[in-house]
């Protein structure tokens, strides 16, 4: 992506034959349609995205796609912002409170590494470190494994601060939730460790618990040896169970967790923006 964004702009519109007057008539659609100006581009601010390299909103970011037919996040990845990135700071800047988290894959080029082959001497009967019985890593295109698996799920991490079910969940453990099982069960398990675990939204965050619901009165039940209270909320116009977690990510010794002084340090806005 060498070329220069306002350029490669201008070069994908000459080649669909548009003139920029009828770019700012199609975004005058658009924005009619959307009852929104912001998606409007006249043809001097299309000559000066084109020409001067300058960023263009959001909002004509997606006139641009929409009249080119070009893809939304591969056009702000030219302009240097790239969605991805955000996971690498949702793992930076830690939040101390339960939340989810957005699972959405915006690349079809974007790849994971899988074992492709295992030593045979693997046993699936025994505890073994994979990485040493893996032969062959791969990185595979993740759009290609979502055609295997349509199944939708959501994901969440949970704070710092929450040790409502430690040391079973631990805090910066990332869970897995399907939100079709959103019935509290009440019997059906023989352990702490088979009791469904469920995700819950309240009006000032979220919580991740066992569950007690009798009649309308959902109680969020902490793990015995977490010290922490049980909370009982009415169901569900203070609580709703988004659903019940599925899988849980969990490190078993927590990383070093960094004092603010040691925070990353980021850039001070200009002074007309503060």
């Amino acid at each position: 992506m060498g070329i220069i964004p306002g350029r490669y702009l201008k070069e994908v519109r000459e080649k669909l034959n548009l003139g920029v007057r009828e770019v700012q008539e199609a975004s005058a659609r658009i924005a009619q349609a959307e009852k929104n100006y912001e998606f409007y581009i006249s043809a001097a601010r299309l000559a000066q995205i084109e020409n001067e390299n300058t960023l263009p909103g959001a909002f004509k970011l997606f006139s641009l796609c929409a009249i080119y037919g070009i893809d939304f996040i591969d056009l702000l990845r030219r302009f240097g912002l790239d969605p991805e990135r955000t996971r690498y700071y949702q793992s930076l800047l830690r939040l101390d409170v339960t939340h989810p988290i957005a699972a959405e894959i915006y690349g079809k080029d974007t790849t994971v590494t899988l074992p492709v082959r295992l030593d045979p001497s693997f046993r699936w009967d025994t505890t073994q470190l994979v990485n040493r019985l893996v032969e062959i890593w791969g990185e595979v295109p993740v759009a290609f494994l979502l055609q295997f698996n349509r199944r939708r799920h959501m994901y969440g991490y949970i704070g710092l601060g929450d040790f409502t079910l430690y040391p079973l969940v631990r805090p910066g453990s990332l869970v897995m939730i399907d939100d079709r099982r959103r019935r509290v069960l009440g019997q059906g398990w023989q352990s702490e460790f088979d009791r469904p675990i469920y995700f819950i939204e309240l009006h000032n965050g979220y919580r991740c618990a066992w569950c007690q619901l009798e009649g309308s009165r959902l109680t969020l039940l902490p793990h015995p040896m977490s010290s922490v209270a049980a909370e009982s909320f009415n169901c569900p116009d203070e609580a709703e169970v988004v659903g019940q977690v599925v899988g849980i990510a969990m490190r078993l010794v927590p990383p070093g967790q960094p004092g603010r002084a040691n925070a990353p340090k980021l850039p001070r806005p200009p002074a007309s923006e503060r």
